[in-house]
């Protein structure tokens, strides 16, 4: 059966480091599908308030998502009809902050102190589940768990800064510790004077620094995959493209991951670290999928999500090796903006 081409494909990705946001910084998703007639559009831009919420449930039939796991593991276990087509692994800062003189200096100091938890009123809060994984994260290190430490909920609008409410809790001695990541957190830990307290990155195993950015799935609807296929695998080898390029243009990425970030040059070279930029490309090894794994038997034992999803049945490596096939093939014309 012959199916009628989609006039919109949609993608959405969160504002971190992903080849989506430099394959779209750079025109590359747009001039590939334009000779189709198909309109290649963000959820993130103006005027799509509409479907804007589809980034978390995920529900939209021509939708490829490039984010965070905890939403798209939550879309799934509420039987949102997506595939698993891609795992990236970047490390974004990731660190425990506290006051000065606090006397946390590792992972075992935090055992008896306050730890900050947000509280988020949204679908699914990722917030939560990024503080809950991160001090776990640390803990475990120290042979200790959750239970070792007093949760301090803390209630925050979403608009906000970063971190800012937790920020502020740690500044006004309500809480001991606060975990932080990316870089808008770096900047806003910075104008709070706290300081690093337990630094994630350099824990020895990835295990210390699962969380809901890495691994981050790339997940397709399955209607789209079934019906469109061709589609499909032309966007994952323009995003390979993409992770090519951010390889081979260190400053040109910095420049991209300041416009998805929303932050300044500081706080990208203090969450990203030199050689970062050649870690975009896409895969779906045994390790990311047991990561992931990991990821999920968590969030769903912290009441993220009921239903559980079997990471490696959702998974479907077909597109993923098909792009690399393609991906010789692509024309793509840079569209780096001169300083």
């Amino acid at each position: 059966m012959v199916t009628t081409r989609p006039e919109n494909l949609w993608f959405t990705r969160c504002p971190v480091p992903t080849a989506t946001g430099i394959a779209a910084d750079q025109g590359w998703l747009e001039a590939e599908f334009a000779p189709d007639g198909i309109r290649v559009r963000s959820l993130q831009e103006q005027g799509v308030g509409d479907v804007r919420g589809e980034h978390f449930s995920h529900r939209l039939p021509t939708l490829i998502r490039e984010g965070g796991n905890v939403p798209a593991l939550w879309a799934r276990s509420n039987d949102a009809p997506t595939r698993l087509i891609g795992l990236t692994w970047f490390e974004e800062r990731q660190v425990i902050v506290a006051r000065p003189g606090s006397g946390i200096h590792g992972p075992q100091d935090l055992k008896g102190r306050r730890v900050a938890v947000p509280r988020r009123t949204i679908d699914i809060d990722f917030w939560r589940a990024m503080a809950l994984r991160g001090f776990d994260g640390a803990l475990r290190q120290a042979g200790l768990t959750l239970a070792d430490v007093e949760l301090v909920d803390l209630d925050g609008d979403v608009l906000p800064g970063q971190w800012e409410p937790e920020l502020a809790a740690l500044r006004d001695g309500r809480v001991d510790a606060v975990y932080t990541k990316g870089a808008v957190a770096v900047e806003s830990a910075a104008r709070y004077g706290a300081e690093v307290a337990v630094d994630l990155d350099a824990l020895a195993g990835r295990r210390a620094r699962v969380n809901n950015g890495t691994p981050r799935p790339i997940t397709v609807d399955q209607r789209l995959l079934d019906d469109h296929q061709d589609l499909v695998v032309r966007f994952l080898a323009v995003l390979l493209a993409a992770a090519d390029w951010a390889g081979e243009h260190p400053a040109g990425f910095a420049r991209v991951l300041e416009a998805e970030t929303g932050s300044g040059p500081g706080g990208v070279a203090g969450a990203y670290d030199a050689g970062r930029h050649r870690e975009l490309h896409a895969g779906l090894g045994d390790d990311r999928l047991e990561l992931l794994a990991e990821q999920e038997a968590f969030l769903r034992g912290h009441g993220f999500h009921d239903s559980r999803v079997d990471v490696s049945t959702w998974a479907d490596p077909a597109p993923l090796a098909a792009a690399r096939d393609l991906l010789p093939r692509l024309t793509l014309v840079s569209q780096e903006k001169q300083s």
